[in-house]
């Protein structure tokens, strides 16, 4: 790059300098953004940026025009091979309690789990009409495992997975309708959480799966998050 992004190209308080004449200001190439993204997607996968974010800022560095709007995005992220100190450790007393027993029971509708929740020892989950979505991408996991009660009637039971979380489905009784597990991100990958679903499928599915990539994601031929997360590991 004929100019380097760096944090002289920004404001203290992350915003961006836009100077009439200054480097800033010149226009950034197809080259240029390529980097940025690269950088964006390295973030990503170390954990500093979420799914979303991702996504967010791979728009903004696709559409931006000149080197200071690259900069701004990469403000509050370590240069390639910069020392980072290191996250202070939470102490048992710290973690979030976990519930014993969660409940969901739906007759006609949607529940549901997602963003910073805490997996409990148990869940209960019953559908005759409806959809339950367990999304544990950014759940907070306290314990090894997961016993999952399941009882479709008629409906769906989604879990959205992560590396590091194994999906046993083997004790559910399908009378109509399908069970699948994907854990494509292999077996050199610890184990985290170990999730048992036990129950009956009377008409519908029970899936276990990544995330799916964004239409924006898909396009661009970005990687897909369970990938951008296993290879962070």
């Amino acid at each position: 790059m004929p100019y380097s992004l760096s944090m002289a190209d920004t404001e203290p308080n992350g915003g961006a300098v836009v100077p009439s004449d200054g480097p800033g200001a010149l226009r950034a190439s197809h080259n240029d953004r390529d980097h940025v993204v690269e950088r964006l997607r390295v973030a990503a996968g170390d954990g500093r940026l979420s799914p979303e974010e991702l996504d967010e800022r791979l728009e903004r560095a696709l559409a931006a025009r000149t080197y200071a709007e690259l900069a701004a995005l990469l403000t509050d992220l370590p240069a390639p091979g910069a020392a980072v100190p290191p996250a202070t450790a939470l102490s048992p007393g710290d973690a979030p309690a976990a519930k014993e027993l969660i409940r969901l029971h739906v007759s006609s509708g949607h529940a549901g789990r997602d963003g910073r929740w805490v997996v409990p020892d148990r869940m209960d989950l019953k559908t005759s009409s409806g959809q339950i979505k367990l999304d544990f991408t950014q759940a907070v996991i306290t314990k090894p495992t997961l016993h999952i009660d399941a009882e479709v009637r008629s409906g769906h039971i989604t879990l959205i997975t992560k590396p590091g979380i194994v999906v046993d489905a083997d004790d559910v009784t399908v009378r109509n309708g399908h069970v699948k597990v994907r854990d494509p991100w292999g077996d050199d990958v610890p184990v985290q959480l170990r999730i048992d679903i036990a129950g009956k499928l009377g008409s519908g599915h029970i899936v276990a799966r990544p995330p799916h990539r964004s239409f924006w994601q898909w396009l661009r031929r970005a990687p897909r998050p369970y990938e951008i997360t296993a290879g962070g590991r």
